[in-house]
């Protein structure tokens, strides 16, 4: 049986094809779960912020490693490779496919293949550059890196520029980029499917789902994370900053903007990512609702 790995950037519509594609699966025998692969999405406590699967869409489909992890914990590729191979290993000895969905392009390559981790960065290290990061900002720290380096991450990517700055200042080498070598050495057969839409139609959906989040409250979510003391990863929930700006007041239209344009910018990142791995599948779903992305999807597993 093969694992079925369904990939695409932020508001492309990845859990509601996953719902489907599981209807599909179920009608011919098989029993799926889905197993998440986003970096934000393991935190309880930021399923609003994170556009996280839906108590209503976790009774249409069972959802492995959601909101695990607590918002002041750091949590690392590392260790999230650990329980999704141990959750992907369990199911298919169970005979159950796991659909591992998300847009993660990191946490995607942990669950499918073994990654090659960097050794830990002393405490030190990391606690200056968390000062530096709070004082000078991401972009000042970007620009101090190997320009080799600095091209392969986006200057505001506060996780990403904190991690190679901290790995620059140990003398520890980055890990290579290399985002198609690493389809060649999967641990299980896998179908790798990528989602993409046209930018307009995706743009306005990312839109809209930004007003629907912050209607949701995702606000107030992310300011109570801020009151119990998130850690770095969790802070770096796309729109956290802008919406704990202002703790005493609602979210202003420019804050609102700025989450915005966030979110489009990750996307255009999500899509170059996807576009050089090798092996993929890709399905443009600008004119095709859940149901019929799925059955392409289904059809391609038979």
């Amino acid at each position: 049986m093969r694992v079925l790995a369904l990939f695409g950037p932020t508001a492309v519509g990845k859990t509601g094809v996953a719902i489907a594609v599981a209807e599909r699966l179920r009608e011919r025998g098989e029993d799926p779960v889905a197993v998440n692969c986003d970096s934000i999405q393991v935190y309880r406590g930021l399923e609003t912020l994170s556009g996280a699967a839906t108590g209503e869409e976790r009774e249409r489909l069972e959802h492995r490693l959601l909101s695990f992890v607590e918002p002041g914990e750091e949590f690392s590729a590392g260790r999230y490779a650990e329980a999704a191979h141990r959750e992907i290993d369990t199911l298919l000895a169970e005979g159950r496919r796991p659909l591992v969905v998300g847009g993660t392009g990191l946490y995607l390559r942990a669950a499918l293949a073994d990654l090659d981790l960097r050794p830990p960065v002393p405490q030190e290290v990391r606690d200056e550059v968390e000062g530096e990061l709070a004082e000078r900002g991401p972009e000042a720290l970007h620009a101090e890196l190997d320009p080799a380096l600095a091209e392969s991450v986006d200057p505001n990517d506060r996780k990403r520029v904190a991690r190679l700055t901290e790995l620059a200042r140990a003398g520890i080498e980055a890990a290579s980029g290399g985002e198609g070598m690493w389809t060649a050495e999967l641990r299980h057969p896998t179908l790798l499917v990528g989602l993409t839409m046209d930018r307009e139609r995706l743009a306005n959906r990312i839109d809209a789902r930004v007003d629907e989040m912050i209607a949701a409250g995702a606000a107030e979510e992310a300011r109570s994370a801020l009151e119990a003391g998130p850690s770095r990863t969790a802070r770096a929930t796309l729109g956290f900053e802008q919406l704990v700006s202002d703790i005493d007041a609602a979210p202003s239209r420019e804050a609102i903007d700025q989450v915005k344009a966030a979110h489009r910018a990750y996307a255009r990142r999500q899509l170059t990512w996807m576009r050089r791995m090798e092996g993929v599948t890709l399905i443009d779903r600008t004119e095709l609702d859940a149901e019929s992305t799925a059955e392409q999807i289904v059809g391609l597993l038979s």
